[in-house]
């Protein structure tokens, strides 16, 4: 019999000191940009009311949540799967006084049943940035442009933004492109698949453009502009160009505008997040509202799952200098040396030494000296 007082649940890790320190080094850059636009830190609490996390975000799904009867109140609890939800509550109950628009941020960890796709991990750091009260393309660039600094501040490199329309089918079949009820959801689906046979068989041949509007901006934009929809997209592709001639040269741009992975509750605009030699994506966002669906208040965020980039960054970076200190040493010059940024490392018994300590520098007197 297999003894796993030491094992770890499947998709929950460590973080070793090196790991750790990249860390809080990368999450302490993406605040700071976050903070230097003006968006204020909230710390909501890891668990609260399943209702309360699971109702107030279209596309929000409780079974992905850890959840239990709380024994205080009997009412069923959940761990939060995402921050987003929780900054709504926020906004809307104890800020619902605050001028608008209120930026607020938010980093920690959220942690869900089980692992999405191919990435078994089931905590997750998740940080960002909700801008409560405005989803216009002002709204839509700074949110993005706060993204991206964050990222590149972090130590991401070669940024790139994918563009897309969540509601772009929704919109289409109301007038432009109609379908009946039963026909929405089989055309999501084989859009997603990029799959024109399929959609032609579902009722959605006036749908097959979308498929090849897709790839860098600029040529994929020109292709959106070029399909007959009566007008309806032309508002909607105004704005993503504004925003993208914002971004200009900050990260590299594509679109797929049909894509809705990944984009259960935002509206008219959403955007993915990824950065060179990091797998997968480091971000989503876009424009929302609050209380679901066509209801409630309009914002307009970001999340970053930052873990890859820092899994790549741990693997690069060399560990910080570190100052061994002797037994005897003056505890006036150590604390000197602290202060102007050194870490150090006292000995505590004779076996103590420069190496066994993984030190850099060694204290001599009251001067510091390289160790060769």
């Amino acid at each position: 019999m297999t003894d796993d007082t030491d094992l770890l649940p499947e998709g929950l890790e460590d973080r070793l000191p090196r790991e750790a320190a990249t860390t809080t080094r990368a999450m302490r850059a993406i605040q700071d940009v976050m903070h230097g636009h003006g968006y204020d830190r909230v710390l909501p609490p890891m668990i609260e009311f399943e209702k309360s996390l699971a109702s107030r975000m279209a596309g929000i799904q409780s079974r992905r949540m850890f959840r239990f009867v709380d024994p205080s109140s009997l009412r069923m609890m959940a761990l939060r799967s995402d921050f987003t939800p929780q900054i709504g509550r926020i906004a809307q109950t104890r800020l619902a006084e605050a001028p608008r628009p209120l930026r607020l941020m938010y980093a920690g960890q959220v942690l869900t049943i089980k692992g999405a796709g191919l990435d078994p991990a089931r905590e997750k750091l998740q940080c960002g940035a909700e801008l409560i009260g405005s989803d216009n393309v002002a709204a839509a660039t700074e949110i993005l442009t706060v993204a991206i600094e964050a990222l590149q501040a972090a130590g991401a490199t070669g940024v790139s933004v994918d563009f897309t329309l969540p509601d772009l089918v929704d919109t289409l079949a109301e007038k432009a492109f109609p379908l009946e009820p039963g026909q929405i959801e089989a055309v999501r689906r084989e859009l997603d698949t990029k799959d024109a046979g399929g959609l032609v068989d579902a009722g959605g041949e006036a749908y097959v453009p979308l498929i090849y509007a897709t790839g860098d901006f600029d040529s994929a934009i020109e292709k959106l502009a070029a399909i007959d929809a009566g007008g309806v997209l032309k508002d909607r592709i105004a704005a993503l160009r504004e925003i993208a001639a914002a971004i200009g040269e900050k990260a590299r741009l594509t679109l797929d505008p049909s894509e809705r992975h990944g984009f259960e509750y935002q509206s008219w605009f959403g955007f993915t997040l990824y950065a060179d030699g990091v797998r997968g994506l480091l971000g989503r966002g876009g424009t929302y509202r609050i209380a679901g669906a066509g209801a409630g208040e309009v914002a307009t965020g970001f999340s970053l799952y930052p873990d890859a980039l820092i899994e790549l960054l741990a693997a690069s970076e060399e560990a910080p200098d570190k100052v061994f200190l002797p037994l005897g040493h003056d505890r006036d010059v150590a604390a000197r040396l602290r202060s102007i940024g050194w870490r150090t490392a006292a000995a505590l018994s004779e076996g103590d030494s420069a190496e066994t300590l993984a030190c850099s520098h060694v204290l001599e007197g009251d001067e510091v000296v390289a160790l060769a």
